[in-house]
C-alpha cells in the first residue's frame, strides 16, 4: 500500500497517518461529538480488555465507545498505551 505524503510533512509525521498531526495535538473528542476523519473500528475488543457488546473506535491515540450508525461519542474509554499494559 502506498501512503501519499502530505506537502511538507516531515516524513515520521506522514508516516502516523492523521493529517500531519504533531503527538498530543490531535483532537480527542469528547462525549456526544460526533467522529469524523481518520478512524479504525476495533474488532477486537478483549485486546483492550472493553467489552464485546459495544462498538469501539480508535482515533489518534485513544479508543471511544460510540454509536456506530452516527459516530456519536457515548464514552472516551481512555489512552491506547493505558489500555495495553
Amino acid at each position: 500500500m502506498i501512503h501519499a505524503q502530505a506537502p511538507g510533512c516531515p516524513p515520521g509525521l506522514a508516516k502516523k497517518n492523521n493529517g500531519c498531526m504533531p503527538p498530543g495535538q490531535a483532537k480527542k473528542w469528547q462525549r456526544g461529538d460526533r467522529i469524523v476523519g481518520d478512524y479504525i473500528v476495533i474488532h477486537d475488543p478483549d485486546r483492550y480488555h472493553l467489552d464485546r457488546r459495544y462498538t469501539y473506535w480508535r482515533s489518534g491515540d485513544y479508543i471511544y465507545r460510540v454509536e456506530p450508525q452516527t459516530g456519536k461519542v457515548l464514552n472516551l474509554i481512555g489512552a491506547v498505551s493505558a489500555l495495553l499494559n
